[in-house]
Order: structure tokens, then sequence, then C-alpha cells
């Protein structure tokens, strides 16, 4: 299963997301997958404790790869994703780093049509239960091959009034890729993240986005320093602080949304 983690709006939480639901599925036997798109590499360095440097070995390589065609045809794109893949502190979690090249990278990716080679690469891949993908706050070029590469997408919400206004934007740019590139492409959920229950105004925003008949989960996310710290430490919050609640939110995040996938 691949599972795109996306919204347009920055700071959702959607590395922090990314990262203890693929924990979690790592500490339950599961060979998973990180795949980091955002040049920013916050969920390169929450799991792999440092930036990665060398451009070749990370998913800019086989980008910047997949533009070189060879002289007998084809590319000069090797043997795809596995070389790149690197071993987290983790048993069972992997990450496939980011790096600053993606930047400069995009234009030539875009004006080439190299919108599937995501996807293509992933389907080649062997060997991987899950796969989650972290992606810019941007409807870009990464943004939405990770779209078209995925099966089921997740949607950070920050209980914001803004938040809540881009949130329809959202979904029509999801709904496009889907009826335009990847049919198979579903909405599992939206993310409430930060939520504080005591205060009137997210629970209104939240209550609101059921009205309208929105997938939110039921499982939410409360704000804590304990995430930041867990940043600094690159420790997913289940390694850094198993007992806390905002583990136990995570664990009852991922078991709503893998129940919903075996109803």
């Amino acid at each position: 299963m691949r599972r795109v983690i996306f919204n347009q709006k920055g700071g959702v939480g959607k590395s922090t997301i990314t990262c203890n639901l693929a924990a979690i599925n790592a500490a339950k036997g599961l060979k998973t997958l990180v795949i980091d798109l955002d040049i920013q590499g916050n969920s390169t360095h929450y799991l792999l404790g440092a930036k990665v440097t060398d451009s070749d070995k990370t998913i800019a390589h086989y980008f910047k790869d997949s533009l070189s065609i060879s002289l007998f045809g084809g590319t000069n794109a090797g043997s795809g994703l596995e070389a790149l893949i690197h071993e987290s502190p983790f048993a069972n979690l992997y990450v496939l780093p980011s790096h600053p090249e993606l930047e400069p990278l995009q234009g030539r990716l875009e004006s080439r049509f190299k919108i599937f080679k995501l996807k293509e690469a992933l389907e080649k891949l062997q060997g991987f239960d899950n796969v989650y993908i972290d992606t810019p706050p941007i409807l870009n070029f990464y943004s939405q091959s990770a779209l078209i590469a995925a099966h089921k997408c997740l949607i950070p919400f920050d209980c914001d009034t803004f938040a809540r206004d881009a949130l329809y934007t959202l979904l029509q740019a999801v709904a496009e890729v889907k009826a335009d590139h990847n049919q198979a492409l579903d909405v599992e959920g939206i993310i409430v993240n930060q939520f504080q229950r005591q205060a009137n105004l997210p629970r209104q925003l939240v209550d609101a986005l059921i009205a309208e008949g929105l997938p939110v989960l039921n499982s939410m996310i409360s704000p804590s320093v304990k995430v930041r710290e867990s940043h600094s430490l690159s420790q997913p919050l289940i390694h850094y602080v198993p007992s806390h609640k905002l583990s136990d939110e995570f664990r009852a995040l991922y078991d709503e949304i893998h129940l919903a996938k075996s109803l």
C-alpha cells in the first residue's frame, strides 16, 4: 500500500504524521519505506538524524537520471530506487531521502513529462509492505508525482479557519489528479492535527467539516512539546515516549486507518 500525506498549507504536520505512522507500521514487523519529496528534508532528518548531502543517494538522483537518455535507448536510471534507500536506526524502517537538488530539477522534469516516473519506479520496487510519501506544501511536480503514485491520500488539517477555506481547493486538486491520472487514488481521510479539545473554535471547525460530509477521521492528534523534542532527537514518538498520550493517539490513528482498510 502506498500512502501520500499531502496538504498545500505548510506547518500542518505532514512530516510528523508521515514518520510516526511509518514508525508504527515498522514496529509491527512490516517492512516500511518513507519517501521524502520535500526539499526541506524534514522526514529525512527526523528518521536519519542528519541531512543527506550526497545527492547520488537520494530521490533527486533517481529523477536526475530519468533525464539522462542512453545512446542505446531508454534511460540511465540504473536499477531504480533500491540503491538509493537508506536504513534508519529503527527496525524495518527505511528512508528514500530528499535533497535540495530537487528544486532546480523540477522545471526540467516538468518539461520532459516525467510525472509518471515515481509511479513506474514504485511499481517495480520489491519487498516493502507499505510506503509513506511526504510531500512539499504546494501542488507542484513532486506532490503531483506522489498523488499519481499513491493508492491512498491522507490530508492533515490544523484547525485553522484559513485551512478550512483551502481544504476544498485541495480536495478538488486531488480529485482532478484522480480523474486524469490515477483512478485508484482515494482520500483515506482528513487528520485533525494540533487539536485543542477544550477550545471552542477547533471543535466548531471540526464539527463543520463533519456536517459537510468530509471524511474526517475520528482519531485526532493533540498539540504537545513532545513532538518538537522528538524531532530534535530524531526519534518517532513511539520510540521517544512510548507511553505518552501522543504516542497513543498516533497508534489510534494508525489502527483506525488500517481497520477501515480491512472492512
